[in-house]
């Protein structure tokens, strides 16, 4: 995209309390600086244009992952999303997806939460704390859950999922990728426990492995990955239910 004096905007518009049907918004506003992002242009549009464009963000910092969003074809964070980048004369925004709307850009993520909730988000060590006061782990075991611990919880996942959009008791791709994490934490005590919780019509086999989720995670994380794990680790502790 070349720099322009001004840049549009093409937002989803929709109140439930007020609106017949969602429609599309277009704003203009100046192209400030080479830096600027999505955010930064939402946040101009809602001081100065219009105050009843509803978004969410918190950190700015592509930290909270409260700021995600559908932006020109692709799931992202509107924080670190330059519009300079993005090879488009005009920005299309609209919400995640498979979530109930609240208004504009704003989506009911309730169900995005109990889900997270479902998968125990927490050690369970099963054993007493020990006198030395830590739960050790060699540098090799703590490397197991380096590319599992940096999820943000922002549901471009589960929003770019084809099947969460088909099964809503389906646990996607959010919830596997948590329970991975804790299934390769040598500290947890609940491997039993968890492989469970994703062994059933709603978990891991329903998985269509079509990588969406791997494609759009800001954080370069691999749901996909843990998808395959995790079966694997299901199979294995099949197999030697069935040997012992």
């Amino acid at each position: 995209m070349q720099t322009h004096e001004t840049v549009v905007f093409q937002i989803f518009r929709f109140h439930p309390e007020q609106d017949a049907k969602p429609y599309f918004q277009e704003y203009e506003i100046p192209f400030l600086r080479k830096d600027l992002t999505v955010l930064e242009g939402l946040y101009y549009i809602q001081q100065r244009l219009d105050d009843s464009l509803a978004f969410r963000s918190s950190c700015r910092a592509a930290i909270c992952g409260s700021c995600a969003m559908h932006i020109n074809g692709k799931y992202r964070l509107a924080c670190n999303t330059p519009v300079l980048k993005l090879k488009s004369g005009k920005i299309t925004i609209r919400p995640l997806a498979h979530m109930p709307l609240v208004k504009d850009l704003v989506v009911d993520m309730k169900s995005f939460w109990e889900k997270y909730e479902q998968m125990k988000p927490y050690l369970m060590p099963g054993k007493p704390f020990p006198a030395s006061g830590e739960r050790l782990q060699r540098p090799e075991e703590r490397a197991k859950v380096d590319a599992l611990i940096d999820c943000i919880l922002c549901a471009c996942c589960h929003s770019s999922c084809p099947v969460t959009a088909l099964h809503e008791k389906y646990l996607g791709p959010m919830a596997f990728l948590t329970a991975d994490r804790f299934v390769s934490d040598t500290r947890d005590g609940a491997h039993e426990e968890r492989l469970a919780m994703v062994d059933d019509e709603h978990g891991v086999w329903r998985c269509h492995t079509v990588f969406n989720c791997q494609e759009v995670c800001p954080k370069d994380l691999d749901p996909s990955g843990s998808i395959a794990h995790l079966k694997m680790e299901i199979l294995k502790h099949k197999i030697q239910q069935k040997c012992f």
